[in-house]
């Protein structure tokens, strides 16, 4: 019956002290105590029936068997570590990892990744969605980000231009003759998000607002969810309301749509090297501008 080769962590400790000519510092490279180190060694010496070391009170020498043994297990550990990278690598070049807030992975994004998957099966896209400005877990190899034209991310591109849509469910929308009756309905604010309110109370021209006569939250789902269930009239970007105009939850009552101050940007410099992470960014661009009617 063949024998089992050795362990591989026995063979990389013999390797890494030899290389070292010191069990301490073998240590502290591969994460073991000197003592493991140590062990692993005798272990290896017993499996080929040799000494590999000359152990000395304070140095160590390779013996004969040693220094013959060496060459060939370094050439050995260096194919198993080429071979292992080559398929991290190919690993890394079919999948994107995606950071972007949580209402665009919820509204926005979908349609977009459907539609990538018809054209690029073999890439997998995993989603990070943010709930907070600024989140960046250091992994993405593409990060959207949603920031005011003024706080725009150094070195991101800009996904498109955002509109302001007024929105609201179809029963309430019924009720309304012009733009000052909007005044009678509850508002749903998002909070950070008021002038939303502002800028498109001027384009209405209904700038007086009862402060007291609105329900608040911190998410702009939320605040299309609350609308589409009647309980009030809301404010958002186009592109987050546009799911809910296609499925006829939300009606749009006036055709106005005021450019927004906020839009999303995008991020690629970390993944730029990655192919699918290339191919995925070509086909955000042009989805982005052929749902957002900006296609040449």
């Amino acid at each position: 019956m063949t024998r089992p080769p050795p362990p591989l962590n026995f063979v990389r400790s013999f390797e890494c002290a030899a290389r070292h000519l010191s069990f301490t510092r073998a240590a502290e490279e591969l994460g073991y105590t000197q003592a493991a180190i140590s062990t692993h060694v005798r272990a290896l010496e017993k499996y080929v029936g040799r000494a590999l070391f000359v152990r000395k009170a304070r140095s160590l020498e390779l013996t004969e068997v040693g220094e013959a043994y060496l060459p060939t297990l370094r050439q050995a550990l260096a194919q198993i570590d080429s071979a292992t990278e080559a398929v991290v690598a190919s690993s890394r070049e079919r999948s994107v990892i995606l950071s972007c807030p949580m209402s665009l992975a919820e509204n926005w994004l979908p349609g977009c990744l459907s539609a990538f998957r018809e054209v690029h099966p073999e890439i997998e896209v995993v989603v990070h969605g943010t709930i907070w400005d600024g989140v960046d877990d250091g992994i993405a190899d593409v990060v959207i980000t949603v920031n005011r034209e003024d706080d725009r991310p150094s070195g991101a591109a800009l996904m498109w231009r955002e509109t302001l849509s007024l929105l609201m469910a179809p029963c309430l929308a019924s009720r309304l003759g012009g733009p000052s009756d909007v005044l009678g309905l509850p508002r749903i604010l998002i909070s950070g998000r008021q002038e939303y309110w502002t800028i498109m109370g001027d384009v209405l021209g209904i700038a007086k607002f009862d402060a007291g006569h609105s329900i608040k939250t911190n998410g702009s789902n939320i605040s299309l969810e609350m609308a589409a269930r009647g309980l009030g009239v809301t404010v958002a970007l186009t592109s987050l309301g546009a799911i809910h105009l296609e499925r006829g939850l939300l009606k749009e009552p006036f055709a106005v749509r005021p450019e927004s101050p906020w839009s999303y940007y995008f991020d690629t410099r970390r993944g730029a090297k990655n192919l699918a992470t290339r191919a995925f960014v070509d086909y955000l661009r042009d989805y982005a501008a052929y749902r957002t009617g900006t296609a040449d």
